[in-house]
């Protein structure tokens, strides 16, 4: 690329005549009218002066059709060859570089936060993975996969490892009250992140409209837009509650007004998150069949992320929304290995749905990853295996993990209280989200940019000076929707006992600061 802006710099012999080596291309590449050059050799220099290490030289040839006066009025003779130096990133490209579908996605405020994590000595409750050994079968499952058939090692399938299509189909069969095929009905990708990208760019074209309820995991709204779609937002919005009590996440509700107002001509597909990441909210049957009921009258595909299907807290069930009458036709259920079994590094996710839409995601898997590493797979297919044979008695680990982290939950659910925090109870997930609407009030001015959200410039401040790492909840709200919910933050509380004593330990830090 850079030879070629080097060759396009030009009149070279007119414009960089006489000039002393080491000078900058950058002003001739905007002064001078492109005429047609050979870039002869691309080398270091034998020497560069000091200060200037990186320096290369380009042998250029002018062509004959520039032989003409310059403006100074010295001829500029075909064919001959200059050496010109100058740093590379002195060089600027002609041509557009990045795609118009990353306009406006770059910036991602994970990236953000874990760097500022870092650099200070904090207990991390702000990124959503365990900190403790997965299940022994799941961890046995994968070295039996690294160590025992070497044909593990090689290609398999591209639409899924055989064993692992073939018990997620007979697993969720009974789930969904669905038969599946497991060639037809099973797309294996890397992670649910995979999948939801799959999908987007499967079924999303240009001016389409994708529903999207807020809060939402970061994602959904710039796959949206790579995919040329347009996001439409509809928000969760909490109903007043007695002073004095907590609030919680069933207690977030869809105005059933403004959702069907979100529905329009141009709408393809709603996204719906249950259990849903940040808020920890568990769609009810009666909710669910709010949505349902529109996807179908409006002709709208449902992509359903339920990676935190295991994870309910209080007695509250799980409803996937393809198991309702009519849904199974128009749904992708979108699973994840790594909530499943806490093993987020395997990065083992799957999609579940009909024939007619699941063969798009197929073609854009086929021309993208093609295939996702065997290995794991097999492990999967294994865990999934035991779980299937204990589903529902004690000893499963899908019956003992929420039980566990229920534990957890009720542990900094009471802890993060004693410095003023106001939870919302989850009832699913790996996470909740406290109200600091008390410290907006009393600490107004934190510091930060003048467009930054209020939780933003908060978590900023406790990793700083309170040692604990949270998420704001704003960046899981667009735009015109961040001012109206900068006064939570998100912690996860799927974490080994040890972490959450060292929280304590911070907590009651603070707490002594606040007599």
């Amino acid at each position: 690329m850079f030879r070629n802006s080097a060759a396009k710099c030009v009149h070279l012999v007119g414009a960089l005549w006489g000039r002393k080596a080491g000078a900058s291309l950058t002003r001739c590449l905007h002064q001078t009218q492109v005429a047609e050059t050979n870039v002869k050799d691309l080398a270091p220099p034998p020497t560069s002066p000091p200060g200037l290490a990186n320096l290369q030289e380009w042998k250029v040839t002018q062509g004959p059709q520039s032989a003409a006066p310059v403006a100074d009025g010295r001829p500029r003779p075909a064919g001959v060859e200059i050496s010109v130096q100058c740093h590379p990133s002195q060089l600027i490209m002609t041509k557009r570089l990045q795609a118009q579908r990353l306009n406006g996605i770059d910036h991602n405020p994970w990236v953000e936060f874990v760097k500022l994590a870092s650099e200070h000595d904090v207990v991390n409750l702000g990124q959503g993975f365990p900190d403790f050994a997965p299940p022994d079968f799941a961890m046995e499952a994968f070295q039996r996969a690294v160590s025992g058939d070497f044909m593990l090692n090689q290609y398999t399938k591209a639409f899924g490892y055989p064993p692992l299509t073939e018990i997620l189909a007979s697993f969720f069969a009974k789930l969904l009250g669905e038969e599946m095929d497991p060639d037809k009905n099973v797309l294996v990708t890397v992670g649910a992140y995979g999948a939801l990208f799959t999908a987007f760019q499967a079924l999303v074209d240009d001016g389409d409209e994708v529903i999207i309820i807020e809060p939402a995991f970061d994602c959904y709204e710039p796959m949206t837009l790579m995919a040329g779609g347009r996001p439409v937002f509809v928000s969760l919005k909490p109903s007043p509650i007695q002073d004095g009590e907590l609030d919680s996440s069933s207690n977030w509700k869809l105005d059933p007004t403004e959702l069907a107002s979100k529905f329009t001509s141009r709408t393809k597909a709603l996204v719906l998150n249950t259990p849903n990441n940040p808020l920890g909210k568990v769609f009810s049957r009666e909710e669910l069949e709010l949505v349902a009921s529109l996807c179908q009258q409006h002709d709208v595909v449902c992509i359903t992320d339920e990676v935190y299907q295991w994870l309910v807290y209080d007695g509250h069930q799980h409803v996937s929304i393809a198991s309702l009458p009519g849904m199974w036709e128009r749904t992708l259920t979108i699973g994840s290995a790594g909530k499943t079994f806490s093993v987020t590094g395997w990065k083992v996710g799957w999609v579940l749905g009909p024939d007619n839409i699941l063969k798009h995601l197929r073609t854009v898997h086929q021309n993208s990853v093609f295939h996702c590493p065997t290995q794991g797979q097999a492990a999967v297919a294994w865990s999934f295996e035991r779980e299937q044979l204990y589903f529902g008695q004690p000893s499963s680990y899908f019956v003992q993990f929420p039980q566990a982290m229920q534990r957890s939950r009720d542990h900094m659910i009471h802890s993060l209280q004693s410095v003023g925090l106001k939870p919302v109870i989850p009832h699913g997930s790996y996470f909740l989200i406290t109200d600091i609407s008390d410290f907006k009030r009393t600490m107004p001015d934190l510091p930060g940019t003048a467009d930054e959200p209020y939780d933003s410039r908060f978590v900023k401040w406790m990793i700083k000076n309170k040692g604990l790492v949270a998420i704001p909840v704003s960046i899981f709200y667009s735009k015109p929707h961040r001012k109206h919910f900068d006064h939570y933050i998100r912690f996860c509380f799927v974490k080994d006992e040890s972490t959450l004593h060292a929280m304590d330990e911070k907590l009651q830090k603070w707490k002594a600061e606040l007599k």
